[in-house]
């Protein structure tokens, strides 16, 4: 018998109901344990008030959800089949012929086009919301104020200089081994803030343990004429790992601007293996919402509910989903040390609960 419309959307907005609630309080626990944490943090620091940390904590909120999306798509759909099955209307639908398979679709369509929409729409607000949370807590409570960017319009450096700022700026850039060599570098030096000083225009820079080497440059300073040096040697207190570990984080860029930050980084003699791992992570969600789904039915489906067993099934089910969570992070781990390639790394979690989902049930409604 082929699932009528008015069934399937019923279903399925059963399904977002519930869904929807879980989600709602798990971020609120969230946002509750963040705004502690924050506070612990923020202790001892009396410019950064509570409105502050309020703004911090959700600006942090968004991207945490992409981490909670498979545990409420489990406990929403659970909760959508045990009240279905409650209302005894999971059981008229098998008595008119309707089979698992056929109640389960709308929650697979639900859930599938929620993990599009969350990557393609979502995620750039996530993105740069989360980005905003970085800045505001490297200035605010790390107190580092050396910022790194590096896209496809180059690489932008900027460090405290004294009582001004230094602030280079290179189109092409490549690293080999532990130096970093920069090609038409321009930098930019503040004597004081908001106050220019001068401009060195190179033909080449290289960047060694604690010193830029600078080629060929043209130095300019206001009312005076410009000059040229052969050599010239600027003091830094970057290096080669702490651009590496400042780098802009994958979470702060947005599912559109990955492709083309991976390819510049590359380009660059970077290694972009953590872009490249959230990048897939991201493509699989949705295949892994719906691999949540499957789960959530295998243990939630059962055709004598008066036979008991509901708090082993519900126990079975949350430890299932902590296993594949777990069991996710370390397949990511083995995907950013290079010892799976990153698109297995990725997917290997999603295609996991799905099968194990679809093995499940193969067994119980078909078997």
């Amino acid at each position: 018998m082929r699932l009528s419309p008015i069934l399937s959307a019923y279903i399925a907005r059963q399904f977002a109901v519930a869904f929807g609630t879980v989600l709602l309080v798990i971020l609120g626990i969230i946002l509750l344990f963040d705004l502690i944490e924050l506070i612990r943090r923020s202790a001892g620091r009396p410019e950064i008030g509570m409105g502050l940390v309020l703004v911090m904590a959700f600006l942090k909120l968004p991207q945490m959800l992409h981490t909670v999306l498979p545990f409420a798509v489990m406990i929403g759909a659970m909760i959508c089949f045990w009240r279905l099955t409650r209302t005894h209307e999971l059981v008229v639908a098998r008595s008119a012929g309707i089979s698992a398979w056929q109640f389960i679709a709308p929650l697979l369509g639900v859930a599938a086009a929620f993990g599009t929409l969350e990557i393609t729409a979502f995620n750039p607000m996530a993105a740069a919301m989360y980005g905003r949370y970085e800045r505001l807590q490297d200035e605010l409570i790390n107190a580092r104020t050396t910022a790194f960017d590096l896209s496809e319009v180059g690489l932008w450096l900027r460090e405290p200089h004294d009582d001004g700022e230094m602030v280079v700026h290179s189109q092409d850039v490549r690293q080999d081994g532990l130096q970093l060599f920069l090609k038409d570098p321009q930098i930019f030096i503040y004597d004081k803030p908001d106050h220019f000083y001068r401009r060195i225009s190179a033909e080449s820079s290289t960047l060694i343990e604690g010193v830029f080497e600078v080629k060929r440059a043209w130095i300019m300073e206001g009312g005076k004429p410009s000059t040229f040096v052969e050599n010239i040697r600027i003091p830094t207190q970057l290096t080669l790992e702490r651009i590496h570990d400042n780098f802009a984080s994958p979470e702060t860029l947005s599912f559109w601007q990955l492709p083309g930050f991976i390819r510049f980084f590359e380009r660059a003699g970077f290694t972009a293996n953590k872009h490249r791992l959230y990048l897939q992570s991201l493509l699989a969600s949705p295949v892994l919402y719906c691999g949540m789904v499957l789960l959530a039915a295998l243990f939630s489906l059962k055709p004598n509910n008066r036979s008991g067993g509901l708090t082993s099934r519900v126990a079975a089910g949350v430890a299932t989903g902590f296993t594949v969570y777990f069991f996710s992070k370390v397949v990511y781990a083995f995907g950013l040390s290079s010892t799976l390639p990153q698109a297995l790394a990725a997917w290997t979690p999603a295609v996991f609960a799905g099968l194990v989902g679809l093995g499940g049930l193969f067994h119980l409604e078909d078997g």
